[in-house]
């Protein structure tokens, strides 16, 4: 039997703060298990834009992805954000391979459609090539997912680094029991956004929906927790919500979620 595969989902603002990523890239290195790592990076993609001068379009929170923003957006998350994310893995004897969705057939997505918005060259994930994906973990590589996939017809598409973590925990779980964390800035799943500590340290689905019902989940973590439902509810063992010091076992709070 496979061992316990970890999918970790590293956020913008990790990435952004060069002690915190140090930090985290070490302690995720030091994983004995195997492991997948995924990311974003919105806020440098943003910036790169505006030095180049194209228009950062978003609705509902979500980046609207012309021609010119895909083009940046594959330039950082594939590029330079990935590539500097692998290097400091290999610093840390972590033998790490960069990858979008389209390395290897990796992960499929096709483009989205929208009735009343066009976002452009933005994927939705259909399938995760588990097999590939276990034979470079099998020749001992750590892979390192940017939010990059493809849709088989020479297109790459702009995928939430989110949504990507969990098709790929998903998908993974035909090999392996997977789990699948999510780290950010924050200890966890908050009840008050301005209290670090009020931290709920355990949500099910029915705590999940008094929860939304109450308003005490709204905006971004929304999204995120559909996520982490629709892993647990297709085979995914575990779901841990916290910030990068989980990963290290240095902190004792965070959130777990099950069915």
């Amino acid at each position: 039997m496979n061992p316990v595969l970890k999918i970790v989902k590293i956020g913008g603002n990790v990435i952004d703060n060069e002690v915190t990523l140090t930090a985290f890239l070490e302690d995720f290195a030091a994983l004995s298990s195997p492991k997948i790592l995924v990311h974003g990076g919105g806020k440098i993609a943003t910036q790169l834009a505006t030095k180049l001068g194209v228009e950062t379009k978003m609705v509902n929170g979500r980046r609207v992805t012309d021609q010119a923003s895909l083009d940046v957006v594959v330039m950082t998350y594939a590029g330079l954000l990935n590539k500097k994310v692998v290097a400091l893995l290999q610093k840390n004897n972590c033998s790490a391979i960069g990858l979008s969705g389209a390395d290897a057939g990796s992960i499929l997505s096709r483009k989205r459609t929208h009735q009343e918005i066009d976002f452009g060259f933005v994927g939705d994930v259909d399938f995760v090539h588990s097999e590939n994906i276990h034979k470079l973990i099998q020749a001992g590589f750590t892979p390192v997912f940017c939010a990059i996939t493809h849709d088989a017809e020479g297109h790459l598409l702009n995928t939430n680094a989110d949504t990507i973590a969990s098709e790929v925990a998903i998908g993974m779980s035909e090999i392996y029991q997977t789990e699948l964390l999510y780290c950010f800035e924050k200890k966890g799943v908050l009840t008050d956004i301005n209290d670090e500590n009020s931290v709920i340290e355990h949500i099910d689905s029915q705590k999940y929906e008094a929860l939304k019902d109450n308003k005490i989940i709204a905006d971004g973590m929304l999204p995120k927790l559909e996520n982490c439902f629709h892993a647990l509810q297709n085979k995914v063992s575990k779901v841990i919500i916290g910030n990068p010091s989980v990963i290290g076992g240095k902190e004792t709070l965070f959130t777990t979620l099950t069915i």
